[in-house]
């Protein structure tokens, strides 16, 4: 298994012989306005840009996983450079026709028993930020269990916080690995909309034997937690060994 940050939650995953592109923001630096309500007003998205060429990051590409529609994971760049022909996955039916009305011919709806080349992914559950509004506003979202048989089991968690939600997918599928969403992206009137140093913290308590690689870090304008801050803080509190906070453009084999 080859894992590669690309930039904030896109990555791309080498598994089972098999390349998945998730949650593609494929856009030039500072092609689109920063989120509204949020710090940094003075930095367009993304603030930073791609380490590796677009060309390069849809070569070999199997299937795309899309866990929720918003900007940052699947961006108007990504909607018209994407083969329409590819396989893409996505969380609900409601997000299946609005892909396909972007043109994507190969949609289908993750469920928790999906089958792709062999490969099992298990769609997983995730709450976009904590208190009823501030959900409400951001939609559904997921995650994905990734298994095979002769690879580790693979946790893709996706933009969620910390919550009973992810402590029920961390016991149910018991993950060699797990990548985060750990910038703490925020909204001023709302709080944490992804996983900040605490959530973190927790992931790692409740999966002590999990290797974590935070991901969603340092790209878009209202994240709030460095790699630096987090490095220390995982440091200080005894798990630096367990996670691995890689730059735009770093990958890991395992």
């Amino acid at each position: 298994m080859n894992i590669k940050q690309i930039r904030n939650a896109t990555i791309i995953v080498e598994y089972a012989n098999k390349r998945f592109l998730i949650d593609p923001m494929l856009a030039e630096k500072g092609t689109y306005p920063p989120f509204p309500g949020s710090v940094k007003q003075d930095q367009n998205n993304p603030v930073v840009s791609l380490p590796i060429s677009v060309d390069d990051i849809i070569s070999g590409v199997d299937a795309v996983i899309l866990t929720h529609l918003h900007l940052d994971h699947f961006d108007e760049a990504a909607q018209r450079l994407l083969p329409k022909d590819i396989k893409m996955f996505v969380q609900n039916e409601e997000e299946a026709k609005e892909v396909q009305n972007v043109g994507f011919q190969n949609v289908e709806v993750l469920t928790k028993d999906t089958v792709f080349e062999g490969i099992q992914l298990v769609k997983t559950r995730g709450e976009h930020g904590r208190g009823e509004e501030l959900l409400k506003l951001m939609g559904e979202v997921c995650g994905v269990v990734f298994k095979h048989p002769s690879e580790k089991t693979l946790y893709v968690a996706g933009d969620t916080v910390w919550y009973e939600g992810v402590q029920e997918e961390l016991d149910t599928h018991e993950p060699d690995l797990i990548v985060v969403n750990g910038g703490d992206n925020q909204f001023i009137e709302y709080g944490s909309l992804i996983m900040g140093k605490e959530d973190i913290y927790e992931v790692h308590k409740a999966a002590p034997n999990a290797k974590i690689i935070s991901v969603h870090m340092e790209a878009v304008n209202h994240w709030t937690l460095s790699r630096e801050e987090l490095k220390n803080f995982s440091k200080e509190k005894g798990f630096l060994n367990s996670i691995l906070i890689p730059e735009d453009g770093e990958s890991y084999t395992f």
